[in-house]
């Protein structure tokens, strides 16, 4: 079987109670909640967390809430792959052995159902551990710029920094929207071995980090047409 695991821990310094604000009207966890549920691929969508405000909100959407986060994996350190780990331990212990998990972070709010089918179907038909979504850099990271000792500029690459934009290998970082693994993968596995990607448009890669991200969002989704709408 498969499961969605979306870790929301109750924390949150720069937009307090980041997890369940509204976000055009909707606590903004209900909407990765309810793009699990309509892609109709696992048999379970949890929601690991240590706040018992964000687990009403997830069962409300619809979502699991089958223990409560221990504090030692719900403090401002804590990477993902250990709660996600800490979900299918529980999970296989409880329930049942798990052949896929996909994490999708609780402010990806511009994660479709089709996304989550189609990530799945492309790393069955791999042979990978992970799949994870990427974006690729706006400007070649191969020009970048560093300030050095003296407080002046330098090329970070130097032997790259005069070649053409159309001569250097497209470079992609993280969306922070979803990842989908094998039944095992995320058990002390880094998601940089053996991952495949799914590139998505730029304008779709949002991490909501600051009020100022969190309005640029909403802009994008209001004039996105989501399969919410």
């Amino acid at each position: 079987m498969k499961i969605a695991v979306i870790p929301a821990r109750g924390g949150s310094k720069r937009i307090p109670n980041k997890n369940i604000k509204p976000f055009l009207g909707k606590p903004i966890i209900t909407y990765p909640i309810d793009s699990a549920l309509a892609s109709r691929q696992f048999e379970s969508v949890i929601v690991s967390t240590d706040c018992e405000r964000i687990a009403e909100i997830a069962r409300d959407a619809g979502a699991e809430v089958p223990f409560t986060r221990p504090p030692e994996l719900a403090d401002d350190l804590t990477g993902t792959t250990p709660v996600v780990g800490h979900a299918i331990n529980w999970f296989e212990q409880n329930v049942s052995d798990i052949e896929g998990v996909c994490c999708i972070y609780p402010t990806a709010v511009f994660v479709s159902p089709n996304m989550v089918t189609e990530g799945w179907r492309r790393l069955l038909a791999s042979n990978s551990d992970f799949l994870m979504t990427v974006a690729e850099f706006e400007f070649p990271i191969q020009r970048a710029l560093k300030i050095n000792e003296n407080g002046c500029l330098v090329a970070s690459e130097p032997d790259n920094f005069h070649k053409r934009s159309q001569d250097l290998a497209p470079t992609f970082h993280d969306a922070g929207q979803m990842y989908w693994g094998r039944g095992q993968a995320f058990r002390g596995l880094s998601l940089n071995l053996n991952s495949i990607p799914m590139i998505l448009p730029r304008w779709n890669a949002q991490d909501i980090d600051t009020l100022e991200d969190w309005e640029m969002a909403e802009k994008l989704f209001s004039i996105s047409e989501p399969w919410h709408t």
